[in-house]
């Protein structure tokens, strides 16, 4: 086993590895080799902890660091740093490779005088390379309530005292969102790789609707594009052949979703739906949010839909 930096002419293989490593884990099809093709020109993209890893001469392993900032809560910005995507070769998996590589960047991390990380993953894993939830040294997340313990919101002081008991919030990078801000793009160059097919798997993490949050867990939930092939990012009631079926702003979307803040404290005993003028139908909308640590009022839902739905395709930079 080797680790070394990643250099110019393993761009294309090293691409092709995450695509394969990350499709249909986490979501149908994937979004990370296009991220990683975008973010080697990104400022935010360290060199420096650029690693693949080999076996017999085939890389099978890579892992790419960024810079990123926390807000502390007098409105300061402070210097954090992530990491990801990390892949692994599908036929190198659950092998004790992932753990290997990781640890070995954050060695080198650490001795580049980098204090903390913060990043999105399974804590059953990430727990092995010293990560625990962020929320126990006061990182909150910015499309989470603050007062949530986040589970998938993770952190690791990697120079101790380098945080030093401050309280902040994280937003990841802009550039790990490059695929929503530039779908054409994304589209293009996803082209230029050999088809697969997208699907909804066990163990993937929630998907949501794009437009309006309404949780999508089978293809039926889903939207169609203009060939009529399946959109896994919007819901059926927001998109259908190729385009969105009401026009309105996102406060409006929001202030239609707050309908439902009964069914995401869990106190109603029916289920609710709501139809818009042109009969759409929206149900189950914030149902993931029904262990919340007390119940929201109205205004507070709207409130934290005002963090999140800034995030979904439809609404980035708008």
């Amino acid at each position: 086993m080797n680790i070394r930096l990643e250099e110019k002419k393993d761009w294309r293989e090293v691409e092709n590895l995450t695509r394969e490593a990350f499709w249909n884990v986490y979501k149908p099809g994937c979004l990370e080799h296009y991220v990683l093709n975008r973010y080697r020109s990104n400022p935010d993209f360290i060199p420096e902890l650029d690693y693949v890893m080999e076996e017999d001469g085939k890389i099978i392993g890579h892992v790419m660091f960024s810079k990123a900032e926390i807000v502390l809560d007098d409105g300061t910005k402070f210097p954090s740093w992530t990491f990801g995507p990390i892949s692994i070769h599908p036929d190198y998996k659950r092998k004790g490779y992932g753990l290997k590589l990781l640890q070995y960047a954050l060695d080198k991390a650490r001795g580049m005088g980098i204090g903390l990380i913060c990043m999105e993953g399974n804590i059953d894993f990430y727990r092995h390379a010293g990560f625990d939830l962020a929320s126990k040294i006061k990182i909150h997340y910015h499309a989470e309530p603050r007062e949530s313990d986040v589970p998938y919101f993770l952190a690791q002081e990697l120079i101790p005292g380098y945080w030093s008991g401050r309280e902040g919030t994280y937003c990841p990078p802009a550039g790990y969102f490059v695929a929503d801000t530039d779908p054409a793009g994304f589209e293009a160059y996803e082209a230029t790789f050999p088809a697969k097919v997208k699907s909804f798997q066990p163990g993937q993490l929630p998907q949501f609707c794009q437009s309006c949050g309404m949780p999508l867990t089978k293809n039926e939930d889903c939207g169609t594009n203009a060939d009529g092939s399946i959109n896994y990012d919007y819901c059926k009631y927001c998109y259908a052949d190729g385009h969105f079926l009401q026009e309105m702003t996102m406060d409006q979307m929001i202030e239609h979703c707050a309908q439902f803040v009964d069914e995401v404290n869990g106190r109603s005993s029916e289920s609710h739906s709501s139809s818009l003028e042109d009969g759409r139908v929206v149900t189950d909308e914030g149902k993931a949010n029904k262990n919340m640590p007390k119940p929201m009022t109205r205004d507070e839902y709207k409130q934290m839909m005002y963090g999140f739905f800034p995030m979904l395709k439809r609404w980035r930079n708008k």
